[in-house]
Formats: C-alpha cells, structure tokens, sequence
C-alpha cells in the first residue's frame, strides 16, 4: 500500500519552493505572462490549500469538492448525499453563492481553523437556518465566505464541498471554484446529460488527468428512455481523452431534480454514497486517493516549476531590453550634451549678446543669468530627446504596455524644475570657488568674486568663443589661479552633468524598477525544485 512521505525535511523543502512560487512575479504583458500568472496561483492554491496541510496532517478527513457548471445540480446532489437541505439550490442563476462545506460534527475542527482554504472567512449556521445566505454579515462578501454545515449523517473521515459553478457569470465565483478545487482530495464533476460535452468541464476533467488526482464523474439528470445511450456517449469520450478509468456515476432525471426544489430518492444517489463512504472508511482505499491525488501534484512540479522558471526568464529578459532602451538613449544625449558643451554651444542667444556686452552694459549677475538659463535649456532638450527615443523604443516593446510604464512625471517638480535647481545649484558652488580663490590673492584690492565666477562660467561653457574669458581671469587672478579654478570649475559641471542625466535616467527606469523583476527568479525556481526532487 503506498503511504504518503511526511518526512520534515520534505515538508521543508516544498515550503521553500512555495515560498519561492508565492514570489515570483510576471507584471510585463508578454504573450506567456497571463498563464504564468494563472498557473503561479494555482499552484499556490493546491501547495496552501491541499498539498502542505494534507501532509502536515495525513489523518484530516477526505475532503470531497463537488464542482461543475452552472445549473447541473451540484447543490441538489450534495443535499441528498447529505439526507438534507444544507446548500441553496434553485432556478436562478447563478445558485450557488457561498460555498458550503458538510461535515461530521466531530469533524468540525478539522475545518472551523486556518487549515486548509485560510483565505476564507468561516461562518456556521444553525441547522434550521441552512440555506439562508442573508445570516451572513453586513458587508461580507459571500464570494470570500465558507459556510460550515454538521450532520451525523456523513460518516467521519469524510466532508463534501459544494462550491460555485466554474463557468458562473460572476468572476469572483468562477475564482474561487477554481480555488477550492484544488483544496480538493476527492474532486467530483458533474454535468448532465445535456451538457456533458461543454468546454468546461472538460476542461476541468483533462487538468484532474494532468494532475493525476482522485476524480470521478456523476453524469446528472439522464432520462430514463435514453441512459444507456448517453452514458455509453460519455463513456466514449472519456475513454478518448485518456480518462476512461475514472469512476462514473449516472443519476436519472427525477421530479425532485426540477428546479432543485427537493431531495432525490436515496437509491438515485446510493452508489456515489457507497463509494465516497467507502474512500473515507477503508484505510487501503483511503490511502490510494490521497496518496494519488498528493503524489500528483508534487510530479506535476516537474513541468510546472520550469514553465514558471521560463516565463520568469522572458520576464527578465524583457526588462533589460527596456531597460538597455534606456540607457542607450540617456548615454547618447549625455556624449552628446558634452560634446555641445565643448563646443560652446551654451554661449548662444541671450547668453551671447550678454557676454559681448559684458562688463560695460551687462553685470556679472546678469551674465550668470543667462549662462545658466541656457546651460538649463542644453540639459532638458537632451533629457526630452532621451525621453522620446525611449519612447520610440517601447512601442516595439510588447513588454512596455504595462499600466505601470505609462511615462508620466509624478514627481511634484518637473524635469525643468530639477534641472533647473541643480544648474543653479553648479553656479553657487562655482562661486564658492571663485571666493576662495580670491581670498587666496596677496594683491590689493582684490577683484570682484562674482566677476571672477561669470569669467570662469563663460570660459567653461563658451568653448572657442570665450577665448578672452580665460586671458582676462589670468589678467584678474593670475595664470595659476585661473588654471586651478578651470580645472576646479570643469570637473564640477562634469558632476553635476553627469547628475542630471543619472537622476534623469533613473526616474525613467523607477516604474520598471518597481516591477521587481530580477534574474535571481529564474535560478531559485530551478532550485527550489531540485532540492525537493533530491528530498523526494
């Protein structure tokens, strides 16, 4: 008989690849990235729902998840396994709004915890009360709810689940089936004679076969004139889709059935009883079903995690060439803004006329004025000119659709603004140096500090054009001095260029850097993977 592996080293090692799976993250919209995301909580979903605490707690009661379309009958069929009404049933659709799961009262425990399905708020009704969804609390939303049912007449060892129709027209229900399906030890999927070729299902039926789970069928409300016909159909296409040995149950259409407005007969559901009962009571087939459904799960890892590890290297591998679209731009405009500086290309304009006035009809201030307003001007075109070859380079990036990339300056200043402050910024510096190097002068009186820093300025920022800049500060601090302050001057404006542009570049790449997409992602999933395989 095989026996679930319950070692501490093993449970160790799937909750370190959970851990790793709970931290992946695919936000860029590749094409791969929404099955990812899909898978990624699935299979969060079975590791936090079934796979961990079943092997925490092997000796837990068999839970029984009865899922399937809407308006199939699930809820009628798990009251009249019950013996009773414990779940909503009805014409409208869709039926099932909060999930329902029945127990044995000494089995409650098992359940009213943190368990299994810890997302979920737990609520219990009275008996005479089952059914009423309006006991549930002001403001709760019924879609994030567990109602927990008693009664003596499910064996212990065993519980059933009625949960929300999968194809339900409400999102949040179609969700949460999905989710407590894969809590499920037992999955049982129901469809009727009508429906039994839908999507859907089979699309749940060929996942439990992917999963190799404990599934089995119940083919509901069959005529009694056409059984033989459509439960031979049926069988067909089990057997086509590989899942010919799965248990199949028939129950006939009955008066009791329309509307769901009753309980069927004990004899329509007697042999799906006999055989839940019987999985819950006999020790050998009880470990069959959980080992079969744990042991599914845990080898369907093999193709998962490196599914997970692939989308997670695509993801990686789409931020560095955005990133790379980044740095190329902001790397072109930055060689190119030092090449226009040496050039002199910020003595232009206003600056010009300013400098050619300059000293008779213009201050020194006056000049600082202009040079740093089109120092400024030099900066923020090249950053706009950065800004829109990333741009240019987005759009064929499939990646850069995210909401999150949308370029928008949220900072409560502009990029004028920031430029703006740290050109001025250059120029109080600048004029710090220009002080000390006046005090440093033995000669009387000494020259003007301001006059001295819109010579250096228009000497650092004129290129050819400033040639007198730099003969009259040798003339008003000697040739050393206005050598030391060049040099000085120079490798401050190299800084603060270098400043704005890295601060420019960075407030482009801090969206994509809030992704939190890192190569380390890939790697750990791999790993995380090996090292369960090794305790396996």
């Amino acid at each position: 008989m095989v026996t679930l592996d319950v070692r501490p080293q093993l449970l160790d090692a799937l909750s370190a690849l959970r851990d790793r799976v709970a931290a992946a993250r695919f936000p860029l919209p590749l094409a791969g990235a929404p099955r990812a995301r899909a898978n990624r909580d699935e299979l969060l979903a079975q590791l936090d729902d079934y796979l961990v605490p079943r092997l925490r707690q092997p000796e837990a009661p068999l839970l029984a998840v009865v899922g399937g379309s809407t308006g199939v009958g699930k809820s009628t069929l798990v009251n009249s396994l019950v013996g009773r009404r414990v779940s909503e049933a009805g014409v409208l659709r869709p039926t099932t709004r909060t999930p329902v799961l029945v127990c044995h009262p000494e089995d409650h425990h098992w359940f009213s915890g943190m368990r299994v399905l810890p997302d979920l708020t737990r609520v219990w009704v009275p008996q005479q009360d089952a059914g009423n969804e309006d006991l549930l609390l002001p403001g709760e939303n019924p879609a994030r709810v567990l109602r927990i049912e008693t009664t003596e007449t499910l064996p212990r060892g065993l519980a059933l689940l009625d949960a929300p129709d999968v194809d339900s027209l409400v999102a949040d229900n179609r969700v949460l089936a999905a989710e407590l399906i894969c809590a499920a030890d037992i999955w049982v999927m129901v469809t009727t004679a009508a429906r039994y070729a839908d999507a859907v299902p089979w699309h749940l039926l060929r996942t439990a076969k992917e999963y190799q789970v404990t599934l089995i069928t119940v083919l509901d409300r069959v005529p009694h004139q056409v059984v033989s016909e459509v439960s031979r159909q049926y069988g067909a296409l089990l057997t086509k889709a590989g899942l010919g040995d799965v248990p199949r149950f028939t129950v006939p259409e009955l008066p009791e059935s329309a509307w769901g407005g009753g309980l069927l007969p004990a004899t329509a559901v007697a042999p799906l009883r006999t055989w839940l009962v019987h999985q819950a009571q006999d020790p050998v087939a009880r470990q069959h079903a959980l080992a079969r459904t744990a042991y599914g799960v845990l080898d369907s890892l093999k193709s998962r995690m490196p599914e997970l590890a692939s989308a997670a290297a695509a993801q990686y591998a789409a931020a560095l060439r955005l990133t790379a679209a980044v740095d190329t731009a902001y790397d072109s405009e930055h060689a190119r803004v030092r090449g226009r500086l040496q050039s002199g290309a910020v003595l232009a304009g206003d600056a010009l006329k300013r400098w050619r006035a300059f000293p008779l009809d213009c201050t020194a201030g006056e000049l600082l004025d202009a040079l740093v307003e089109s120092l400024a001007d030099l900066l923020l075109c090249a950053v706009t000119a950065a800004d829109e070859r990333v741009d240019d380079a987005w759009r064929r990036e499939p990646a850069a659709d995210a909401p999150e990339l949308a370029h928008h300056d949220t900072e409560p200043e502009s990029a004028e603004h920031r430029i703006g402050l740290a050109v001025r910024r250059w120029r109080r510096e600048l004029e710090e140096y220009a002080e000390e190097e006046v005090r440093a002068l033995e000669r009387s009186p000494a020259s003007d500090p301001e006059m001295i820093a819109a010579l250096v300025a228009t000497a650092l920022l004129g290129g050819r054009r400033a040639r007198s800049a730099g003969e009259g500060l040798a003339e008003r601090i000697g040739a050393h001095g206005a050598l030391r302050l060049r040099d000085r001057g120079g490798r401050l404006l190299a800084e603060y260029l270098d400043r704005v542009i890295h601060t420019e570049r960075e407030r482009r790449l801090a969206p994509l850097d809030a992704l939190d997409v890192h190569p380390e992602t890939q790697a750990e999933l791999i790993a995380a993977l090996s090292v369960l395989q090794k305790e396996r």
